[in-house]
């Protein structure tokens, strides 16, 4: 007697070496219950940092940091739903460490040490609850979360400060050659019917930091060798550097036609354009790398002729 045959759901069918459907549903009742607790203990320090990101143009990107850090890790779901929870106590430390870091900070009032605490609480709050594994698999959108928090005020200072030289020095120098006298006074450049001065805002700390973090974003969705996002990262920092000695090049000629394209609306959407120029500079530094790397692909691939 043959067993009866009966009909396989297509859902059902595991292929080898791939993983399985999904082994639990999405836990949306404890993620929030998770989430509001963390709001609840940082709410102070959450509507003190927003209010910089509105208020700070340096910072304007911070409101895109979380969002894209949990579309990421939502596009990961299949792999963390197929992963089983193995809470590991490795994570008890950091979430310790993270409140004892917020208390360090509400008492001597430091904002970055308060702000870098949430961190630390998410980061061992994953890792307790959830296991090694799946902090591996959010390990990148988690590490996205340092660019929503300001620079400390005695880093920033150190950055802006030479980027303010560096980028008066190209415009001498590139203003000279092109037949515009040119006198530098520190970060003031002395030209024949105005004085430009390279301040803080025009130091290309704006760029720098929207960019690096840009380019990590930009080396995830484009190209899924991790390698690659490191390359980026570096290579973007000469990019907006270079991009914004050129911008204050631009305004110093542009001042010497007509001082009011050099200021106000103008001013602002020179900025735009130079930082969507810097953007696609990034897309063909990628370009460069992959061909380079094509390239010696095929090299390797290729038998050598005797």
């Amino acid at each position: 007697m043959t067993s009866p045959v009966h009909p396989v759901n297509p859902s059902e069918v595991v292929v080898p070496g791939t993983a399985g459907p999904p082994g639990r549903e999405v836990p949306w009742g404890p993620l929030a219950w998770f989430f509001t607790l963390i709001a609840i203990c940082y709410f102070p320090m959450l509507q003190a940092l927003i209010g910089q990101w509105s208020n700070d143009e340096d910072m304007g990107h911070g409101f895109f940091v979380p969002v894209i850090a949990a579309y990421i890790a939502w596009q990961h779901r299949d792999e963390l739903l197929a992963t089983p929870l193995q809470p590991s106590y490795w994570g008890l430390p950091l979430l310790l460490w993270g409140a004892f870091q917020l208390t360090i900070g509400n008492l001597g009032a430091e904002l970055f040490l308060q702000r870098t605490a949430i961190i630390f609480t998410i980061v061992g709050a994953v890792w307790l609850v959830c296991g090694t594994r799946i902090l591996r698999i959010v390990a990148f959108p988690l590490f996205l979360l340092v660019f929503m928090v300001p620079l400390p005020a005695v880093i920033y200072n150190k950055i802006t400060f030479p980027l303010q030289i560096f980028a008066s020095v190209v415009a001498e120098t590139t203003l000279n050659l092109i037949g515009i006298p040119a006198l530098r006074e520190g970060n003031v450049l002395d030209l024949p019917n105005n004085k430009l001065s390279v301040i803080e805002a025009c130091s290309g700390i704006r760029s720098l930091l929207s960019l690096t973090f840009l380019s990590l974003v930009y080396g995830y969705f484009f190209d899924r060798k991790s390698w690659v996002r490191p390359i980026l990262l570096l290579g973007v920092i000469p990019i907006a550097i270079i991009a914004n000695a050129a911008r204050v090049t631009i305004t110093g000629i542009i001042s010497e036609y007509d001082r009011e394209l050099a200021q106000g609306v103008f001013h602002t959407l020179e900025g735009w354009v130079i930082f969507m120029i810097a953007f696609v500079l990034l897309g063909v530094l990628h370009q460069t790398v992959n061909w380079i790397y094509n390239m010696v692909q095929k090299a390797r691939t290729e038998p050598t002729l005797s």
